[in-house]
């Protein structure tokens, strides 16, 4: 066991993906886990469910899992889910905000209602989210919110390709400058965490590239290694960053990445916002 051994770790978009990969990274660690997920019954187009992922984790870890279906455009259910997890387990020492909606439609092609949903889960979600878990995190050793968001880059292809779109993980990586000096006072970190590369998600497969963009990704654990890296730094020192997972990597000793991509013949995908 690691330095995350009896901690509490609450991951919203935690049934697939890269919220997954990081749950099972840090269960191997000792942590115990509360997975956030909409998810609760076998869906055709996705895989898993909370339930499914908690049974991974748990055999990945110490089998301390709590799996809470829930959508956290409801503000209600996102108190509930932090007064559950501190319930279950006590405190919540970390905060990952993964949950995220994609639509890379141009302005025209936005529909009001595609507009709401990303704005409501990937800003209003990730903030309110925070909100909720804040008194908690303030009790905690070592606290960090991470949120899975991109550097602010105001290259203005980034707002001409997805207006939307952008508008919302900027909005994400926002809050982490805010809350990183809001927090500072109490220790607790606010960081951000990006993939170098497109990660071979459900999100890739079905919405952005298909099996093309698949074979030219990365497997969502090289997010969950970074994660691992930066979740164990001292709070009060590491915060209002914006970490690609391959430099934090680097700074780790990491050489080969070779391992983490899908298809190590073909070219990677630089992901979005880099």
């Amino acid at each position: 066991m690691g330095s995350f051994e009896n901690k509490t770790i609450l991951i919203t978009g935690g049934t697939r993906g890269i919220g997954k990969a990081i749950a099972i990274r840090l269960a191997k660690e000792g942590a115990n886990i509360a997975i956030v997920g909409k998810t609760s019954e076998p869906n055709p187009k996705l895989e898993g469910t909370i339930h499914t992922a908690a049974e991974e984790i748990a055999a990945a870890g110490n089998g301390n899992v709590l799996p809470l279906q829930g959508d956290i455009r409801n503000e209600d259910r996102i108190r509930e889910i932090a007064a559950e997890t501190v319930a279950k387990f006590g405190q919540i020492d970390i905060l990952v905000n993964n949950a995220s909606a994609i639509n890379i439609a141009t302005t025209e092609q936005t529909e009001v209602k595609r507009f709401d949903l990303i704005q409501r889960i990937n800003v209003r979600g990730t903030f309110l989210m925070s909100q909720a878990c804040i008194p908690h995190l303030k009790n905690a050793h070592n606290p960090h919110i991470l949120n899975l968001s991109p550097p602010l880059n105001m290259d203005p292809r980034w707002f001409g390709s997805h207006l939307a779109y952008t508008i919302s993980k900027y909005g994400m990586s926002m809050i982490v400058l805010g809350l990183a000096e809001e927090l500072r006072q109490y220790r607790i970190a606010a960081n951000a965490l990006w993939p170098r590369t497109t990660i071979a998600t459900a999100a890739v497969k079905n919405l952005l590239g298909g099996d093309f963009l698949m074979q030219r990704s990365r497997h969502p654990e090289i997010v969950a290694d970074a994660a691992f890296f930066v979740l164990q730094r001292p709070s009060f020192e590491v915060t209002g960053n914006f970490f690609i997972d391959e430099d934090v990597l680097r700074s780790e000793g990491v050489t080969d990445f070779t391992a983490y991509a899908v298809n190590p013949e073909l070219k990677l995908m630089n992901d979005l916002f880099l």
